[in-house]
Parts: C-alpha cells; sequence; structure tokens
C-alpha cells in the first residue's frame, strides 16, 4: 500500500513521533492532537478498518492498548480518556488504514467534544430485545 500514509509510516519513508513499537504495531503521536498526549495506535499490517482484521492482529494491537493508556495516565494524569476508533468514511474514518486514538481527557474544554444524541423514542425496550436476538442469532449460525 504505498499511496497509505500510515504504511509510509511503518516503512520509515515518512518521518513521525514514534513513541512505541513492536513487531506487530506501531504507536506515534497525532499530527493533529485533540489534546495533550493524543496518540494512535496502529497495526503494522495494511488492514483498512476494523472489518478486515483477523482475531489475532486484533489481540496482538489491543494488547497494547492498556500499555499505552497507563503510561498516559502516570505521565500526564488526565482525568479520563476517550479512545476512539472510525470505520468507513460515514462514521468519520479518514486515513483508511485501521487505527485507534488514545485521547487524555483533562477537562470539558480541553478541545474535544463528541455528540451523543440518544434516539429513546426509536428504541424502546421491545426493539432493543429485537434488535439483540437478530445479532445474537448470527452468532448462533457461526
Amino acid at each position: 500500500m504505498t499511496s497509505c500514509i500510515f504504511c509510509k509510516i511503518v516503512e520509515g519513508t515518512l518521518p513521525s513521533e514514534k513513541i512505541y513499537e513492536d513487531e506487530n504495531v506501531i504507536a506515534i503521536m497525532d499530527v493533529m492532537p485533540v489534546t495533550k498526549g493524543h496518540i494512535l495506535l496502529i497495526p503494522k499490517n495494511h488492514r483498512e478498518n476494523l472489518y478486515e482484521m483477523t482475531e489475532e492482529e486484533a489481540s496482538r494491537l489491543f494488547a497494547v492498548a492498556p500499555k499505552l493508556a497507563n503510561v498516559l495516565k502516570e505521565e500526564f494524569s488526565p482525568a479520563g480518556m476517550n479512545l476512539l476508533q472510525n470505520n468507513g468514511a460515514p462514521a468519520g474514518q479518514a486515513v483508511f488504514h485501521f487505527h485507534m486514538h488514545f485521547i487524555p481527557r483533562y477537562d470539558q474544554t480541553d478541545g474535544f467534544q463528541s455528540d451523543w444524541n440518544p434516539k429513546v423514542e426509536d428504541y424502546p425496550t421491545e426493539r432493543i430485545q429485537e434488535i439483540a436476538a437478530q445479532i445474537r442469532n448470527r452468532f448462533d449460525k457461526e
């Protein structure tokens, strides 16, 4: 994937502020950080999104997540942290190589805002139960 910016960073042909690396993943500083300590966790294998990752690849990536989160917690003492991962353009994905944002949160004015508008009227208890059954049935077929 020579046109992928994250593949170029993994290859070392594009510079980055790398803060962690092992044989499977790298973690770099986000070049457009929202808050102090905003980092990206990226698999070295090109996978466009979570749907394309194998369970093994995801396991190796997520094994590093608590380490990164704890380093950020110890170093900057944030009040909390958001983990953000977008799949597909409609979900806000702009770079089509899987990556997860670690966004330390300091207060309500730190620069990150997430819009959460529950559609309670569209999802009464009965509808939630139907959707849950639909999802469970997919697991039963595997």
